[in-house]
C-alpha cells in the first residue's frame, strides 16, 4: 500500500473511530440483546489473489451451516429485523475499522472478494487486487444499489451465483480498474463522503 494512502487511512481511522466508537458499542449491545450471539460475523475474504484475511462485520443474519456465496433473495428470510436496519444504514460495516487498523483493507478500494470468486476468475482478480481492498470504493458507490436489486430478485443459490458471476463481477471489476487508474487521496475522500450520504 502506498505510504500516503496508509497515512490517510490512519488519520481517517482516528477521526471516524472517535465518532463511531459509541455507535459500535451501542449496536453491539442491541444485537446481543435482541438477536443473541455471536454479535460479529467473520468472513474469509481475499486481499491479494493468494492472501486471505477475516473480514469483521456485525451479524445481520441467522446462522446457517454451509453458508456460502454472496447474499441474494434466497437468503432474505435469514436477515434479522435488527440486521435489516443495520444494512439499510450500513452500520454493519463499522467493525471493519479493525480491518483498516491492522492493514487488511483500506477505507477505499475494491470490495474484498470471497475466495471462491477469486479462484473462479483469476484473470479478473489478478488485476483488481493490485489495489488494496476497501470498505467502500467506486464500484460500491456506483453499482451497489443496482447489484442489490439484481440479487434480491434471485430465489435460489444457483440463480444468485449466476447473476453475480455473469452481471456483477465484470461490471464491478471494470469500475474497480477505473478507480485503480485514477486514484488520488482527493478521490478517496470524495468516495468516502458519497458512501455516507
Amino acid at each position: 500500500m502506498i505510504f500516503s494512502k496508509r497515512l490517510f487511512d490512519l488519520a481517517a481511522l482516528v477521526l471516524l473511530g472517535t465518532i463511531l466508537l459509541p455507535v459500535l458499542v451501542v449496536t453491539a449491545l442491541v444485537i446481543a440483546i435482541l438477536d443473541g450471539r455471536p454479535v460479529f460475523y467473520l468472513s474469509e475474504r481475499m486481499k491479494t489473489p493468494s492472501q486471505s484475511f477475516r473480514l469483521v462485520k456485525f451479524r445481520t443474519m441467522t446462522l446457517s451451516e454451509g453458508d456460502q456465496g454472496v447474499s441474494g433473495g434466497n437468503k432474505a428470510h435469514r436477515i434479522t429485523r435488527t440486521g435489516a436496519a443495520l444494512r439499510r444504514m450500513r452500520l454493519d460495516e463499522i467493525p471493519q475499522l479493525w480491518n483498516v487498523l491492522v492493514g487488511d483493507i483500506s477505507f477505499v478500494g475494491p470490495r474484498p472478494p470471497l475466495r471462491e470468486y477469486v479462484e473462479r476468475f483469476p484473470d479478473i482478480y489478478a488485476q483488481v487486487l493490485r489495489s488494496r481492498p476497501g470498505i467502500t470504493g467506486l464500484a460500491s458507490v456506483v453499482y451497489h444499489r443496482h447489484e442489490e436489486a439484481l440479487l434480491a430478485a434471485c430465489d435460489t443459490p444457483e440463480a444468485t451465483d449466476d447473476v453475480y458471476t455473469r452481471r456483477c463481477v465484470p461490471r464491478k471489476a471494470a469500475l474497480d480498474l477505473i478507480y485503480q487508474r485514477n486514484r488520488t487521496l482527493c478521490m478517496d475522500a470524495w468516495l468516502m463522503i458519497r458512501t455516507v450520504f
